[in-house]
C-alpha cells in the first residue's frame, strides 16, 4: 500500500515492506528509478534478517511529485552544469527525513544503491542524529562533484544507454527494463525477463515509468550539494561495490571508504551494478553485520552537528 508524506510542497510516496518490530531500515533507490526496483527477494531477505523495511520514491520518481519540465538538457549535461535545474540535494535528503517522521522513526539504518547510495551519504552528513548506520552501494563519493564524477564512470556504458530506444508500450517497457538490467549486470551474467517482470508489473500497476523520464533524471542528477565532506559522517558505514560493475569503477568505492572514518569496504566478486538475484544473500548479510556493529558501538555526534 502506498502512503504519502510531504516535504514542503513536495509529496513523497513510501511503502512499508514488512518486518514490523525489527530494526528500522530505509531503502534509497537510484537515479530515475522508483522504489519498485528493490527486488522482492532482496527485501524479503532483509526482513528475515530482522529489519523493518520501508522504501520511498525520491522526488521526480515513482509516485512522488514531479516538478515542472524546463530546459534542463540530458542528464550528463545537468550533472556538469554549475547551477541546479530545480532543487538541491539538501532538499532530497530532507525528503528522506520526512519519510522517517511519517513512519515514526527517530533514527534508521540507511541502505542506498547507486545514486541512492550517494544520497545516503548526504543524509548521514546533513542529519547525523537521524542515522543509525549507512550502507552505500555502487555509488559515487559525495565529495566528487561535476566533472570529478566522470573519472568514476565508464563512458562505454553511457553510450550504450544513449542508444536505447523502445516504444512506450507494455512490451516496450518490459524490453527497455530488460535492456537496462543487462547493461548494468556483470559481464557474462545471465539476465532474463523474469528478473525484471516484477518491477515492470509494479510500475504499470501504479502508472509510473520513471526509467523513461530523462528530464526528471536530469533534475535529480543536477541537484547540487553545499553540505559538508564525507569526513563528517559519524555513523558506522559500509561501502559495497561490485567488482564487475559496468557503470562505476571500483575507484568510487575506494574513495568513499578512504574519506569516511572507520568505514568498511567490501568489493563483491562477480557482482555488477544491477541488484541480481545471486547477490541478495550477501547484501543482506553485510547490512545485518553493519547494523549489529552499530548497536554495539553507537556513533558519537559532535555538538556542532547536533
Amino acid at each position: 500500500m502506498t502512503h504519502f508524506t510531504h516535504n514542503g510542497g513536495i509529496r513523497i510516496a513510501f511503502e512499508d515492506l514488512g518486518g514490523s518490530g525489527g530494526d528500522p531500515l530505509l531503502l534509497v533507490m537510484g537515479l530515475g528509478t522508483s522504489r519498485f526496483w528493490w527486488p522482492d527477494g532482496l527485501v524479503g531477505t532483509l526482513v528475515r534478517r530482522g529489519f523493518h523495511v520501508v522504501a520511498y520514491d525520491q522526488r521526480d520518481a515513482g509516485e512522488s511529485s514531479r516538478l515542472p519540465d524546463g530546459p534542463v538538457g540530458p542528464p550528463l549535461k545537468a550533472l556538469l552544469h554549475r547551477t541546479a535545474p530545480a532543487y538541491s540535494t539538501e532538499d532530497m535528503t530532507d525528503d528522506a527525513i520526512a519519510v522517517l517522521d511519517a513512519v515514526g522513526w527517530d533514527r534508521a539504518h540507511l541502505f542506498g544503491h547507486s545514486m541512492g547510495g550517494l544520497l545516503a551519504q548526504r543524509i548521514a552528513i546533513r542529519h547525523p542524529h537521524r542515522t543509525l548506520s549507512i550502507t552505500t552501494s555502487s555509488a559515487v563519493p559525495s565529495d566528487a562533484r561535476g566533472p570529478r564524477v566522470l573519472r568514476h564512470l565508464r563512458p562505454t556504458t553511457l553510450v550504450r544507454f544513449a542508444r536505447l530506444h523502445h516504444p512506450d508500450s507494455p512490451q516496450g517497457n518490459l524490453d527497455l527494463a530488460l535492456a537496462i538490467a543487462r547493461i548494468l549486470a556483470a559481464p557474462g551474467q545471465s539476465i532474463g525477463e523474469p528478473d525484471v517482470q516484477e518491477l515492470v508489473a509494479k510500475e504499470a500497476e501504479h502508472s509510473v515509468t520513471s526509467f523513461r523520464d530523462q528530464r526528471a533524471q536530469s533534475r535529480q542528477i543536477g541537484a547540487k550539494w553545499q553540505g559538508g565532506p564525507l569526513s563528517r559522517i559519524t555513523a558506522p558505514t559500509l561501502v559495497l561495490h561490485g567488482e564487475q560493475d559496468p557503470l562505476l569503477r571500483v575507484s568510487a568505492a575506494r574513495d568513499i571508504a578512504a574519506a569516511v572514518p572507520g568505514s568498511r569496504l567490501v568489493i563483491l566478486p562477480g557482482v555488477g551494478h544491477f541488484l541480481a538475484r545471486g547477490s541478495w544473500p550477501r547484501y543482506a548479510a553485510e547490512v545485518r553485520t553493519l547494523a549489529d556493529r552499530a548497536a554495539q558501538n553507537p556513533p558519537v555526534i559532535p555538538a556542532t552537528q547536533r
